[in-house]
């Protein structure tokens, strides 16, 4: 379990620290507006109104103690640059903030931020890409050559063993785990045969990835 701080419960802010606590996580969220305080006062017991541009209202948080602190400020650049600043200045551990622009990343990265997260530009690339090629039910990128998609299995595979189609010499990629229905099955063997219906979860560039798709 980890201690986190989310400062500002717009959209993003919300899904965030909901899910972080639904890991197990002990959460503590921070807005200015009392209204979406209120909203979430009876899922937080942790849930404050204050203004984090404030360094005293920083400093009384004891911001060293977290493991985690999330500036998720919506529409407001200034104050999140200044509460990411202030988090840096009192010793945070690790602060993760968001930028809408590359600009914005670069002046979260100047004052420190550890980590800078593009919640809409990530998002839009991903479905740009499930939607530029057909068979892509879902996307993670790791580097600015290789991702990990989430594919059928070729329609001319069904039946055949992974060794038999010898898919990483023929087409390079590597499958990492087979998923059939709800079950997700990791590194399979070369002597899995592949069944109509199953999901491949395969790494590899995204050209190569897209001839096997464009012909399931």
């Amino acid at each position: 379990m980890k201690s986190v701080l989310v400062i500002g419960m717009g959209r993003f802010g919300r899904h965030l620290a909901v899910k972080m606590q639904e890991l197990g996580n002990d959460v503590m969220i921070i807005d200015k507006n009392p209204e979406i305080v209120e909203m979430f006062s009876a899922k937080f017991t942790d849930a404050h109104i204050a203004d984090c541009t404030n360094e005293g209202v920083i400093r009384s948080l004891g911001v060293k103690h977290f493991d985690l602190c999330f500036v998720t400020i919506g529409e407001d650049f200034q104050s999140s640059l200044v509460i990411a600043s202030l988090l840096k200045k009192l010793s945070a551990k690790y602060v993760v903030a968001k930028a809408n622009q590359d600009i914005q990343a670069e002046l979260l990265k100047q004052i420190g931020a550890d980590e800078i997260i593009y919640p809409e530009k990530e998002m839009a690339e991903k479905l740009a890409i499930r939607h530029n090629a057909n068979n892509i039910f879902d996307y993670i990128p790791l580097t600015s050559d290789y991702s990990i998609y989430e594919i059928p299995v070729h329609k001319d595979w069904i039946g055949k063993s992974i060794s038999a189609i010898d898919v990483r010499k023929k087409h390079e990629i590597n499958i990492v785990a087979v998923k059939t229905g709800n079950s997700l099955s990791p590194m399979p063997g070369s002597d899995y045969e592949f069944v109509k219906d199953d999901h491949l979860i395969v790494i590899g560039k995204s050209s190569d990835v897209f001839k096997i798709t464009s012909k399931s």
